[in-house]
């Protein structure tokens, strides 16, 4: 079996200019730290499949899962599917999927994907201090079965890539923890987030696009989006507080490639987030802590857009990982390209990102 892999790693320079905190900062008379204007509301159109290019003769079979687009605040307008011999399919728990499951011995050429009109808002939890959070303890007893499914190890048949059991990782966070005046979830997250930002560094893997398991991005302390969520989610679920990546596209602007992208959500219960949920970046390259935290924890920006969301199960995992497969008979040849282009692309509405002495947080 051939297997054609999306680079979830390549954060390329949109990354570097959406997420570092290099957006001109200063302080105000009453100690409110303003943040540049950027866009909060945007409208687009994105396109994103496979390409498969069908040669030569003999059998061959494809198999393609798509993911369909979700944004935590705005809407998707309108979907429309490429190729109509797909069936719909559930996946993981919460990802619905255009399916693709051919077999043919025609030479053809296939477009496997969706475009999609786009509305998308910056969310921002905007309380920093966390007064309305669970505490560890309320969060296992109140949601048992969250905490069952999300603060276990995730694995596919040969390496533990989300790994809370490590026992380096597991003194990390239980000394962050006995360190914290508090066992509010969302503060203990928070100062794991601060732990990670000053410990590791955002680095492209050389050589290889393949995911690093949470134990080797913990030792050697670089890694790409993925990497580095992974070791997130490893560090607050060894306390047992419950967290999931999330794999998507960050959109930049008009006739601009899509980029593969990975972060994380962790609940923290209470009435914070979306039902309890608080989404984190953990790909930010600012090198300030308290950039870090103002715009990349309890913040998914407007430039986020969701395709996969991780139910805990070994399968998540592994479906996330996974791309486009075929198979071949004969003198068959088959070439597979992935594409994720962004249009029509425009700036619907832009903010100011404000945070005062009391750590209130809301666009202006």
């Amino acid at each position: 079996m051939k297997k054609i892999t999306l680079i979830t790693g390549s954060i390329l320079v949109i990354l570097t200019l959406l997420i570092t905190g290099c957006l001109d900062v200063f302080t105000s008379d009453d100690k409110t730290t303003i943040y540049q204007l950027h866009p909060t509301s945007i409208l687009y159109t994105i396109i994103y499949g496979y390409k498969v290019y069908c040669n030569g003769t003999g059998n061959y079979k494809i198999n393609y899962d798509c993911d369909e687009p979700e944004v935590l605040s705005g809407s998707i307008l309108s979907i429309s599917v490429h190729e109509n011999s797909y069936v719909n399919k559930t996946m993981a728990t919460y990802n619905i999927m255009k399916s693709w499951n051919i077999e043919s011995s025609i030479s053809k050429e296939y477009d496997l994907g969706i475009t999609a009109t786009i509305s998308s808002n910056s969310f921002l939890v905007s309380d920093l201090n966390g007064k309305n959070a669970l505490t560890i303890s309320e969060i296992r007893n109140q949601y048992p079965d969250i905490v069952t499914r999300f603060t276990k190890a995730q694995s596919n048949e040969t390496t533990i890539f989300i790994d809370p059991n490590d026992p380096g990782i597991q003194d990390i966070a239980f000394n962050i923890l006995n360190q914290a005046d508090s066992e509010n979830a969302f503060i203990i997250s928070k100062e794991l987030f601060k732990w990670l930002k000053q410990n590791t560094t955002y680095q492209i893997h050389s050589g290889s696009n393949n995911v690093q398991p949470a134990t080797t991005t913990f030792q050697i302390t670089t890694g790409d989006c993925d990497d580095l969520s992974f070791l997130y989610i490893s560090l607050c679920r060894s306390i047992d507080i419950p967290a999931r990546f999330i794999r998507g596209f960050l959109i930049e602007n008009d006739k601009s490639p899509a980029v593969p992208h990975a972060w994380v959500e962790v609940f923290v219960g209470g009435e914070i987030g979306k039902e309890g949920w608080i989404p984190i970046e953990c790909a930010g390259t600012s090198g300030n802590i308290n950039t870090e935290v103002h715009q990349n924890f309890g913040v998914e920006s407007a430039e986020h857009l969701r395709l996969f969301l991780d139910d805990g199960s070994d399968e998540s995992l592994n479906i996330s990982l996974s791309a486009l497969t075929y198979l071949t008979y004969g003198a068959r040849e088959i070439e597979a390209e992935s594409y994720a282009q962004v249009i029509s692309y425009s700036i619907v509405k832009s903010n100011k990102l404000a945070i005062d002495e009391n750590g209130n947080r809301e666009y202006q």
